[in-house]
Formats: structure tokens, sequence, C-alpha cells
């Protein structure tokens, strides 16, 4: 079930990607990054296909990365690609000019927001898009440059090469306002998904309330001792750690449970573990590290076959 609701979900987010990038940017022959960007730079300089020449550019960058990156990696950029080249070679044609005429700002704007909402529901729901996360891959795996470094440095390099083909400034100025905006966007999207936050929980009740959590948001709870300095009463306090949008019913099990409760809620910037996000650190093992799977932002770990 899970899994069905991952891959429409995906479905969703590359269509929204899809939509936003040729109703909004190919028309204003804007390069923007990823090679979404250098398809549509090969499109404006000989007129290839831009679907065509993202797909056949996705596979070769996965012949050559095959080894380096994890299978499921492989299967998922194969599938993204897929789905991305559908996509845009239905709605290309449907959009030989821009959605708004003479308003190239605004188009790089909606273009971006909807490209980075489409990438961050992808990452969510543990998709990829190939492209530039391929290479960005494995040099992260064989180097010290990070994966975000990596993809920025590509991104930067097809966009200025738009230099070679149009020689404007503007459109390179409106390639990076569109690469800015666009990682804000799926960067907000990631993170609103992923954010956790943390309960304290004092009260008389706490059994129920462990247990009611457990039972119904399917979370963990753990049991800290404490003293009510004013009363020098023991106190039991009950820690839940969650995502943020679970927050909701975390609130109303504990109002439900014991209308007195004390509750302190907190953000915290990372929860790392089972149930939460993988942590990512490069292991001073290079051997270990070398069997390591490749995991994208916003993506999680992948159980070893």
């Amino acid at each position: 079930m899970n899994l069905a609701k991952d891959y429409v979900m995906i479905t969703l987010g590359l269509f929204c990607y899809a939509f936003g990038f040729t109703a909004f940017i190919l028309p204003e022959k804007i390069v923007i990054g990823s090679v979404t960007g250098l398809s549509s730079l090969i499109h404006f300089w000989l007129g290839w296909n831009v679907a065509v020449t993202y797909y056949v550019i996705n596979i070769i960058l996965l012949a050559i990365a095959f080894h380096s990156v994890g299978k499921q990696f492989v299967l998922r950029t194969v599938i993204g690609a897929t789905i991305s080249t559908i996509f845009i070679g239905v709605l290309q044609p449907y959009f030989p000019q821009p959605i708004i005429e003479q308003q190239t700002f605004m188009n790089v704007i909606l273009g971006a927001v909807l490209c980075g909402l489409g990438l961050g529901i992808v990452f969510t729901h543990n998709g990829s898009t190939g492209g530039t996360d391929i290479i960005a891959a494995m040099v992260a795996k064989y180097s010290t440059i990070s994966f975000g470094r990596t993809m920025m440095y590509c991104d930067v390099l097809i966009i200025c090469s738009s230099w070679l083909l149009f020689h404007s400034i503007d459109k390179i100025v409106y390639g990076l306002i569109f690469m800015v905006i666009y990682s804000v966007t799926a960067d907000r999207v990631i993170n609103n998904t992923r954010q956790s936050v943390q309960f304290m929980i004092i009260s008389k009740k706490w059994q129920e309330i462990a247990n009611n959590v457990i039972q119904e948001a399917h979370r963990g709870c753990t049991i800290l001792d404490g003293t009510g300095w004013y009363t020098k009463a023991a106190v039991k306090i009950v820690m839940v750690m969650c995502r943020k949008h679970e927050s909701v019913n975390i609130f109303r099990i504990i109002k439900e449970t014991d209308r007195e409760a004390i509750i302190t809620q907190s953000n915290v910037n990372g929860v790392y573990g089972f149930g939460f996000d993988e942590l990512k650190v490069r292991l001073h093992n290079k051997k270990k590290a070398d069997n390591e799977a490749v995991i994208l932002p916003g993506q999680e770990a992948e159980t070893p076959e």
C-alpha cells in the first residue's frame, strides 16, 4: 500500500516538474541546471527533441555510474526518467509560447516553484529524477566533495554554458534565479515533510498516555524520572518523538487522556535512527564506505540485499 502511494506521489511530482518546465521555462528559452537544462540547451542548438535527449543522457549517465550507486537508486532513476520523458514529450507541443506572455521574470518564478515542488514530492517519496544527481552521487562516494556542492557546480556550469549559444547575460541571470527559487522550494517541501518535534509530557496518567500514543499514533515513548521541586514529589515524564504532521494527533491523544497534563513541544533539528532519518556520515573505513549505498537528500536508506 505504501509502495503504491509512493509511486502515485512520485508520478504527481514528476508531472508537476514537467509542467513547470515545459509551460514556463522552455518557451522562454531559458537554460536551467540539471540534465533537463542540458537537454534544452542541445534542443536550442541542434533542434533535437528535448524529451528524447533527456532520456538518452540519463541512460548514458546510469550506464557509467552503474557500479557506483545502489541497484535501488538505478531502478528509481530509470522509472523517474521514463515518466519524466513521457510527460515532457506530451506537454511540450501544447506550450509553444509561455503561459504568461512578455513576463519572463514571472514565468521563471512560477516555473521554479512548480519544478521545486515536484522535485520535493519526488524526493520525499524516495524517488529520483536522475540527471546531475547521478554525477553528484558518484563524486560524493569517491571524494570529499559533498553531494549538494557537486550538484551546484554542475548546474551553474550548464546554466553559464547558455552564453555560448545565446550570448545573453539576461538568460544566465534568469537561469540562476530559477536555480535559487527551485532549490529553496524543494528544500521547504522536503524539510516540512520530515520536520520532527519532541513532546515532554508530565501527567499522573503517564502510563495511559504512553500506551495510547503507542497504540493510536504508533510512536514509541520514553519514560523519564523527574522531581517537581515545588512539591518535592516524584513525577514521571513521557518523552515522544514524532513527525511534525503527527503532532496534532499526539495533542489529541494527550488531551483525551488527561486534560490537566503539562505538555511542552519543541522542534528538533534532526532525529536519526529507526523510524526517522538515516544518519549520513562519511565512514573512515574506506572498504566499508564503498559498500554503502548512496542516499540522496530527502530519501530513506535502502535495505541491504
